[in-house]
């Protein structure tokens, strides 16, 4: 760390390029290597970044592993995460090396929350098959029977993690006259789930044979992986929608595609791939499936604040305060 009259100026190394207003105020604060290129860093470059660096801020597009927090030095002491998943980032090595990590919870709830329901109204109701359609000049005008879709109203809503982001979706899917069923490792205070309306499964195998639509919402962990595996996903009843927000690995997609291709799943929204940012092919030829390009904090105020809550976290970090975001491996 450097220092400037009696402030501290740690050295901060940021992988991506960050929002305008974030980047200056950085370089007001720290002794900060920018990514002015935003194109992703390669390991070596990640294990060069880490011996130099007081600090690392990484994103989802970073391979934070152990052979590369292997090759950091003594001063690497903060991970600060520009999102909120860390399953990008080996938390046992980073614990093992003494380096903290903090993330930015909360201020992508609500747009994470609102393309939820995008394409949850998107899917049922064709609407980017019926976009293509127009913008391909062949639409013949009006027809009784044309783009047919299924309305979400009265349907059973299934919500796979039922934390700051799931809420936000049982929320909004209320609104819409849905009826809200949850599934989470442990359940909600009974005054949440009052609130919510919103109705407890203990086993997801029962809550997936029942439900409309499913919304992916939880965080990737060793027991979410491939957690709508085949045989899970074959559970669904013929008519049901699967939208997923979360992390592309906690579905098996070549089982969802071909599950979908054959008729025994309706359809899917999906914003994030198991291997982005390349696409299953399967995916890209279903018309019943849309796909995003991992955008559901994609708003301005979401990542200034993002931005916002990194810049808190280092500045804690070098006036040797709590970390008000700090993850605690397990």
């Amino acid at each position: 760390m450097s220092q400037t009259g009696n402030r501290i100026r740690p050295k901060v190394i940021v992988t991506r390029k960050l929002p305008d207003s974030i980047e200056t105020r950085m370089a007001e604060l720290f002794d900060v290597t920018l990514n002015l290129a935003d194109k992703p860093l390669a390991e070596e470059q990640l294990k060069a970044a880490v011996a130099e660096a007081d600090v690392l801020v990484p994103t989802v597009t970073d391979s934070i592993s152990a052979e590369v927090l292997a090759a950091a030095g003594d001063q690497l002491k903060l991970i600060a995460n520009f999102g909120a998943g860390v399953d990008h980032i080996d938390m046992a090595a980073a614990k093992e090396k003494g380096i903290a990590v903090t993330n930015t919870p909360g201020v992508l709830t609500e747009d994470t929350a609102d393309l939820t329901m995008a394409l949850l109204l998107s899917v049922p109701r064709r609407i980017f098959e019926g976009e293509k359609i127009l913008r391909a000049g062949e639409w013949s005008g009006w027809t009784p029977t044309f783009l047919m879709g299924h309305r979400i109203q009265g349907k059973r809503l299934g919500i796979i993690g039922m934390g700051r982001i799931g809420q936000a979706v049982a929320r909004r899917a209320k609104a819409f006259n849905m009826a809200v069923h949850y599934h989470k490792r442990s359940r909600l205070p009974e005054q949440i789930e009052g609130e919510l309306e919103a109705t407890y499964w203990e086993d997801l195998d029962e809550m997936l044979s029942r439900m409309d639509f499913i919304s992916i919402n939880c965080p990737l962990t060793d027991e979410t992986f491939r957690l709508l595996n085949r045989a899970r996903l074959k559970k669904l009843q013929p008519h049901a929608i699967v939208i997923n927000t979360a992390r592309g690995e906690v579905v098996d997609e070549e089982a969802l595609a071909d599950l979908i291709e054959v008729g025994r799943i309706a359809g899917a929204g999906l914003d994030v791939f198991e291997e982005e940012p390349t696409i299953n092919p399967k995916l890209l030829e279903l018309e019943n499936v849309v796909l995003l390009p991992h955008m559901g904090s994609a708003t301005i105020e979401a990542r200034v604040a993002m931005g916002e809550k990194v810049l808190i976290n280092i500045r804690a970090f070098a006036d040797k305060h709590r970390l008000p975001d700090r993850v605690i491996p397990d």
